[in-house]
């Protein structure tokens, strides 16, 4: 296993995501941690409004790492954006924070510092997917099963989703986990869509025999190396991996943060339900799975 995390760790870029403020200095994984992943999807030709479509979730894993949380922050959230080189700061959309921030890396770390700043966690690390080299990942691993809850047809392929589990290739997942506009919970059920495809991955990735073919595990390991970008704040990327590998098959939930749609000034935005009802605060005081447990309204198993 120590090669194969090794390989790994060579394959994957490794930049500053967090910023220093937002950065909670780690030495070991014994206590409850607070990953930020960001996914970017880039596409050629896309409509300047639907060019990158973006997901931003809070990877929370308690303590004994035997469960995680994928906490999806809706893209129009209403937040306050801390100043940056170039931007002054103000309220926006918290999916503004990337551009604002100058995208990439640098973006990432203003995201990163407004998500402190509305929640008062500091990450543990971060980690940039994009999710178009994720179409790559998908095809080696020969698919992965999606279920679809309710029918919609994409808005950029004309492709008709129907409901019921079936298998997905690369192409056929990304355009699926893409769509919010004809959905019934617009983009709540493409943020859930999106948990639901990274379970997929990690489950599939998991029942593949790839130490059995060393060639494609190489495709894989390349394939996936090229799609992140990684903060790891000090922990050495072979433990992270090694400790993430314990979680069990169904240890995965999905979030979404207390919320709701609000016309602000003819601009479409997302406020918090009662400043998120308690979600935060339960983050800060590693009370997650008790907050889940009262709180099944805004929780699904993955």
């Amino acid at each position: 296993m120590h090669w194969l995390t090794h390989r790994y760790d060579r394959t994957v870029a490794k930049e500053q995501l967090l910023d220093r403020a937002a950065r909670q200095p780690r030495t070991d994984l014994s206590h409850a941690l607070n990953y930020l992943l960001v996914g970017s999807d880039h596409r050629p030709g896309a409509h300047p409004e639907d060019e990158r479509s973006d997901s931003i979730m809070i990877v929370h894993v308690p303590a004994g790492v035997r469960q995680a949380y994928l906490i999806s922050i809706p893209r129009d959230l209403l937040v306050t954006i801390p100043a940056a080189p170039g931007y002054g700061g103000g309220r926006d959309k918290i999916n503004a924070a990337i551009e604002h921030g100058g995208g990439g890396e640098a973006g990432t770390r203003l995201l990163s510092a407004t998500l402190t700043k509305l929640t008062g966690v500091r990450f543990d690390g971060a980690a940039l997917v994009d999710f178009s080299g994720f179409k790559e990942v998908i095809d080696l691993l020969g698919g992965i099963r999606m279920c679809v809850d309710a029918e919609v047809q994409s808005i950029h392929t004309k492709t008709l989703f129907t409901p019921g589990c079936q298998q997905m290739d690369g192409a056929r997942t990304l355009d699926y986990i893409r769509q919010r506009y004809n959905l019934p919970g617009g983009d709540y059920d493409r943020q859930r869509h999106q948990q639901q495809m990274l379970r997929a991955v990690l489950d599939k990735a998991g029942e593949t025999h790839l130490r059995d073919d060393p060639v494609k595990l190489d495709q894989v390991l390349r394939a996936a190396g090229a799609a992140l970008t990684v903060d790891t704040n000090g922990i050495p990327l072979d433990e992270l991996l090694l400790a993430f590998r314990s979680l069990p098959a169904d240890a995965l939930r999905g979030v979404q943060v207390p919320s709701y749609p609000q016309i602000i000034d003819e601009v479409s935005y997302v406020v918090l339900d009662n400043g998120g009802s308690g979600l935060f605060d339960a983050l800060r005081a590693t009370r997650v799975p008790e907050w889940a447990g009262a709180n099944p309204r805004w929780v699904n198993q993955l």
